[in-house]
């Protein structure tokens, strides 16, 4: 499909002026944009929000986790809408959704329904995405995907630029809801740009839609990120609620990978397409992506805000730095695509892993500088990582798979963001609580260290108010603690897809 030609022989874009292949680049990128600018422009509000809700830190996250969760599992119906109601529909109804469902977020009065909605959003959201990469394989020669794809890249990622710095000050200047009102314009832009240049590539008809394997990978998928977000606050498997959801999760998994390989003649996932080695290996790292991609933007704005009382503004100029970093690193993959895309793979795991490494050694005392260039370079690992794992990918993958596999692409991206995300948070709770036990288990009369002043400097543990005022300092220390395991985790699994790039068979793919 990335080859698709006209009844004359020729490329899709070879028919079109130049002001058309630009104006269809811009209303692909604008469209994809949008859902980049939901993703951290929510993140800013995350402390803001948690107040107004008085939700936990765990219960916070969900306004991120399940919107991730609802576009991992809507993603692969993509290529079956697209069957059904061709592109351009399936683009604009998805646009007008997600506009629909944004301002409703923005109006919303609890925790229940911003999830709601914010599911929603993620539904209508999902096949944005997959839908716009898609045509621009589709509507471009495949010699030209790499630059392309950097070039579509470019504007994708001006969406976590633009989405925290301005989300960041109409969060503290007029609220939170104006996070959430501030896309709609964009969408509108969207949605113009979608009825005036996007057509179909292709003809829609009808294909056999497998309800089976979407309602059984939909429970699965569903069931784990709960048992995720509420299983460090159910005690994990002492709670039957987290025990009867990992076994839905299991069972769900089980009958979805079972009835794909035997029972269905047009599964809802082909795993035909795995035996591909690139394709294969290219899932593997298109998840590490997703697990490394939105964490630091989750992780972040809570622990500036909870330990060092940044304002929203800070946070998200900060968070923008991110994708600064980003920015730069598709601009320098435009001119460097011709080369090994293991080698930038490789650079982009290692700088986020170095980032990540850094982050660790931070403690009460951090400042916005160390904030700003340990984002910055995660960024720039970024940008510099998602066009060679497109390549990658998509090198040796049939022509005719491209929709499908650009679902599944963006399926498992998303499912690794909404998952490490809880895990991280997970991780970041427990440590948080066996530290602040172990640390105030040092607090006793026994211990000598404690009756030397320089030690306790304005601390004084036999009174109420020192008692009190050094209850809260280990409280502070515990929590950093946390917040830095959450990064060494980061780091190892940056780190740790490396070595597999070995297994990749390159010899300088078109793609």
């Amino acid at each position: 499909m990335s080859d698709t030609v006209s009844d004359k022989g020729q490329t899709v874009t070879q028919g079109m002026t130049p002001f058309e292949r630009g104006a269809l680049i811009f209303t692909l990128t604008m469209s994809t944009m949008l859902y980049a600018m939901t993703v951290t422009i929510a993140n800013v509000a995350l402390p803001k929000m948690q107040g107004a809700f008085g939700a936990t830190a765990d219960q916070i996250s969900w306004v991120v986790t399940f919107n991730l969760v609802a576009t991992a599992v809507v993603t692969p119906m993509t290529g079956w809408l697209v069957a059904r109601l061709g592109q351009r529909r399936v683009m604009l109804f998805s646009a007008m959704g997600f506009t629909c469902a944004t301002l409703a977020c923005g109006m919303a009065t609890s925790l229940e329904q911003i999830v709601f909605f914010r599911v929603l959003q993620g539904m209508f959201g999902a096949p944005m995405v997959p839908g716009s990469q898609s045509i621009v394989l589709q509507a471009f020669p495949r010699e030209k995907h790499a630059s392309t794809m950097a070039i579509f890249g470019v504007g994708v990622v001006m969406g976590p630029i633009i989405a925290p710095t301005l989300g960041g000050y109409l969060s503290e200047e007029f609220g939170w809801r104006w996070v959430f009102f501030m896309v709609v314009p964009f969408a509108l832009i969207a949605i113009l740009g979608i009825l005036a240049f996007v057509r179909d590539l292709g003809h829609p008809g009808k294909i056999r839609f497998d309800w089976t394997g979407f309602i059984a990978l939909s429970l699965a998928v569903a069931s784990t990120q709960f048992m995720l977000d509420r299983g460090e606050r159910e005690d994990w498997f002492q709670s039957t609620e987290i025990i009867i959801c990992a076994c839905i999760a299991v069972l769900a998994f089980y009958v979805f990978i079972s009835h794909s390989l035997t029972a269905s003649k047009t599964p809802f996932l082909d795993f035909a397409m795995l035996k591909d080695r690139n394709f294969a290996l290219g899932m593997g790292f298109i998840l590490v992506f997703g697990m490394l991609n939105f964490t630091p933007m989750v992780i972040f704005p809570p622990m500036l805000q909870q330990l060092r009382d940044f304002p929203e503004t800070t946070i998200g100029w900060l968070l923008a730095a991110r994708g600064i970093g980003t920015l730069v690193g598709f601009i320098a993959m435009i001119w460097l695509t011709k080369y090994d895309p293991r080698i930038w793979m490789a650079i982009g795991f290692g700088m986020q892993g170095v980032a990540g490494l850094y982050i660790t050694t931070f403690d009460l005392n951090l400042t916005p500088w160390d904030v700003a260039w340990t984002s910055a370079l995660q960024g720039l690992g970024t940008g510099v990582c998602w066009v060679p794992v497109t390549q990658i990918a998509f090198a040796t993958l049939n022509p005719a798979k491209a929709p499908e596999g650009s679902a599944v692409f963006h399926l498992i991206r998303n499912f690794g963001s909404s998952f490490f995300i809880s895990v991280s948070v997970a991780v970041s709770l427990r440590t948080s609580k066996v530290n602040y036990s172990d640390l105030t288990g040092q607090i006793s009369p026994l211990n000598e260290t404690l009756r030397y002043p320089s030690v306790m400097g304005g601390w004084n543990p036999e009174t109420e108010s020192g008692l009190m005022a050094l209850a809260g300092e280990i409280q502070r220390q515990a929590i950093m603690i946390g917040y830095i395991n959450a990064f060494y985790l980061f780091a190892i699994v940056s780190l740790s897809v490396i070595p597999f790039l070995l297994f990749v068979k390159w010899k300088g793919h078109a793609a």
